[in-house]
């Protein structure tokens, strides 16, 4: 990896992650939820439950302490079993000079954007770990209290089917104007390899040309990398 910091991991991850949100969706649907951290078990529950293959807890975000615990710092001494994904990302974190991915405890105020909501927290966090570890979905639930507990999970179906022009237009559409994102040059840049998408930059960057799964459109930028026109056509690709 280079340039390795919070906010680039966050801008990497950005839509490729929200995709896998919106496919998360619609595979569970309202399902409610389950875990046995003892044995390292995450349910999706209802009248077919899902149970994954694998799951990873990250951490809580507490609103009373306004803070964020990493799972493996957690007193309540989780097993390695659930912590190691956790683990790996501490270990990027303290490679790279991240103190939010290194520190055991991590108060609200020291992310982007200073949130105060436990559940703009934990993607924070969720979004970060995606980044590192190439696993993609998450889960968050609250756990009492307003804490939410945020989990990286694993199961066939989570995995994304072949692009699909909408959906693949939905992505850009709504994470270019509606997500965090710090640099979306480089938001757009990181989904269109994920998602193996034509793009071609003009010379000064001012905009790109995104190809591919029937979508074809151009995305122009300001000097500051802020979205100044975005016009997404389907069937040309």
């Amino acid at each position: 990896m280079s340039d390795v910091t919070l906010s680039n991991l966050l801008d990497d991850a950005a839509l490729y992650s929200y995709e896998h949100q919106l496919h998360l969706a619609d595979v569970v649907g309202d399902r409610g939820w389950s875990v046995d951290l003892a044995v390292g078990r995450f349910t999706l529950t209802g009248d077919q439950p899902i149970e994954c293959e694998r799951m990873h807890l990250l951490g809580s975000a507490a609103p009373g302490p306004q803070s964020w615990l990493w799972a493996w710092g957690n007193p309540a001494g989780y097993p390695d079993l659930v912590t190691g994904l956790s683990q790996s990302v501490r270990d990027i974190g303290t490679r790279y000079g991240i103190s939010q991915l290194a520190d055991a405890e991590v108060p609200f105020r020291a992310l982007p954007g200073s949130p105060d909501r436990p559940e703009v927290v934990v993607n924070v966090f969720m979004d970060a770990a995606k980044a590192i570890s190439g696993v993609w979905t998450a889960y968050s639930g609250p756990v009492g209290g307003g804490t939410r507990a945020a989990f990286l999970i694993e199961h066939p179906s989570f995995v994304l089917p072949a692009p699909f022009a909408p959906r693949v237009a939905r992505v850009i559409q709504e994470g270019l104007t509606g997500l965090p994102i710090t640099d979306r040059r480089r938001a757009l840049h990181a989904y269109a390899n994920h998602r193996g998408l034509g793009i071609q930059w003009s010379g000064d960057h001012s905009s790109a040309t995104v190809t591919g799964s029937g979508l074809t459109g151009t995305i122009t930028f300001d000097e500051l990398a802020r979205m100044t026109g975005m016009d997404l056509q389907m069937g040309n690709g």
